[in-house]
């Protein structure tokens, strides 16, 4: 375990609370990410402190020898807690960190992964392939992070692109049941006067915007036409959509609304972003 993160469990053990994230690692962990560097103080405050809980309850692996350091810990830390800033209590925000209380383990890999999988077909026949991971979120169980990846989040950005966002997406998408591509609504959504109101408007809204994505990029990939600006592996499914929109919104949200502004403004109301 990393010297910081050892000292945070001790203390944790001793007072039931966590250490505050020290100064040095967290102002290296906002110089290192710009979309966290632009948050307000009293957000930068706030997200540290989720970060500070996170680290208390999760435990880090690295696979293949990868030694897991204070620093990597804590950028995973406060990019996977970014979503929940503005949920949880006004006096406990780390209340929202029961979205994520399914799992306690992060494995972080040297590059990335490489899966067997598995599908029939509609004639029976089984295929078996391998498939590249750079993230992995398990129902139930633990994250899987591709490193490099994650050392890349400041660049990546740009374009609207995390994997440790998009991996918590799935978590959060997850802690009501199989992954549906809605995350946990809060009451009142963009004015529903129930929660099953608000689940309708929300798949009404995203399964459109799903559909219209899927087409962009069926007429970019076959004719040409203009590629959309999300990443493409959002085609793959409604949860997918939902995990990659996560990424570009809460890395490029100017970028994001333009590109969707139904979408933003539901993600908005969703994470009760001001």
């Amino acid at each position: 375990m990393p010297h910081w993160l050892a000292r945070l469990a001790a203390r944790l053990c001793r007072l039931g609370q966590p250490a505050p994230i020290p100064d040095d690692l967290w102002q290296a962990t906002l110089l290192g990410h710009r979309f966290l560097a632009r948050l307000l103080p009293h957000e930068q405050a706030r997200l540290r402190r989720l970060a500070a809980h996170f680290l208390a309850q999760k435990e880090f692996t690295g696979a293949h020898g990868l030694q897991v350091t204070d620093g990597m810990a804590v950028a995973v830390a406060a990019q996977a807690c970014l979503p929940l800033l503005h949920l949880g209590g006004a006096r406990r925000p780390e209340q929202a960190l029961a979205l994520y209380d399914d799992f306690v383990g992060i494995v972080l890999q040297p590059g990335p992964a490489i899966a067997p999988r598995q599908r029939r077909d509609e004639a029976g026949v089984v295929h078996r392939y391998a498939e590249t991971l750079l993230g992995e979120a398990m129902p139930g169980g633990p994250v899987m992070l591709s490193w490099p990846d994650v050392a890349a989040a400041d660049a990546q950005a740009l374009r609207g692109s995390n994997v440790v966002i998009h991996e918590f997406a799935h978590k959060i998408d997850m802690h009501a049941g199989p992954a549906d591509g809605c995350p946990p609504l809060p009451a009142g959504f963009m004015g529903a006067r129930s929660a099953r109101e608000g689940r309708l408007h929300w798949h009404a809204v995203w399964q459109s915007a799903y559909e219209r994505f899927c087409e962009r990029l069926a007429l970019a990939e076959r004719f040409g036409a203009p590629a959309p600006w999300l990443d493409a592996y959002a085609a793959h499914s409604p949860p997918e959509f939902f995990a990659v929109a996560c990424e570009a919104h809460f890395t490029a949200p100017e970028r994001f609304a333009l590109e969707h502004p139904d979408l933003a403004a539901a993600l908005k109301a969703a994470f009760r972003q001001p």
